[in-house]
């Protein structure tokens, strides 16, 4: 369960990520219910490690990432991902292991830069038929 203290030391750690210019960013095993508004600041970011906290959505800020190469979102407690997700056109690297989606958004086809999608562990039904030009993936 998120605390006060859980959702500051995210902020702090954001916080001190934008000061520094950071292309990483690690928050893993938070407990975060919610990422804060404020992600949306990095837009220097390359890796964005999420794992291990219990969100449940994304927030819109998080479009702005848009340098973003690697996002680790495993173990997350996601029931789904927005529409969004379809701009990080440089990802490369995605990983929704062990969350609780069920489907993906038709936008996961425009991440033409991907290169490695690990989605063991979830609870999908079927696949987004965009997902067929995803041809870098490995």
């Amino acid at each position: 369960m998120a605390t006060g203290t859980t959702s500051q030391q995210a902020e702090r750690k954001i916080a001190e990520a934008l000061k520094m210019g950071a292309i990483e960013l690690n928050l893993t095993g938070l407990g975060l219910r919610k990422l804060p508004e404020s992600i949306g600041q990095l837009i220097q970011l390359q890796e964005l490690n999420l794992s291990s906290n219990e969100l449940r959505e994304l927030p819109e800020s998080i479009g702005q990432l848009s340098q973003l190469q690697s996002l680790n979102l495993s173990f997350t407690r996601l029931t789904g991902l927005p529409e969004l997700i379809g701009q990080f056109s440089q990802l490369k690297e995605l990983n929704l292991s062990g969350n609780k989606l069920t489907g993906l958004p038709e936008s996961i086809g425009w991440l033409s830069q991907l290169q490695s999608l690990n989605l063991s562990g979830s609870q999908l039904t079927g696949l987004p038929e965009l997902i067929g030009r995803l041809s870098q993936l490995q």
